[in-house]
């Protein structure tokens, strides 16, 4: 497998978390209440802190040479 398409899943395995990371976040605010809520909340922000550190990265490698 190529560089560029092992960036490619990477990059949208990130996508994907980022979406799910965004439903966990409206589940959190408008469906769940008390420890659950903040459990989920902080479930997703961590998600969605690890989909913009993939992302970041794959940007930044700059592009494949292959």
């Amino acid at each position: 497998m190529s560089t560029g398409l092992i960036k490619m899943w990477f990059a949208l395995g990130a996508m994907g978390l980022m979406f799910f990371s965004v439903m966990t976040i409206m589940l959190s605010r408008y469906k769940l209440k008390g420890f659950f809520k903040w459990t989920t909340a902080i479930l997703a922000y961590l998600m969605m802190i690890i989909a913009g550190i993939v992302i970041f990265f794959v940007v930044f490698t700059g592009p494949v040479s292959e």
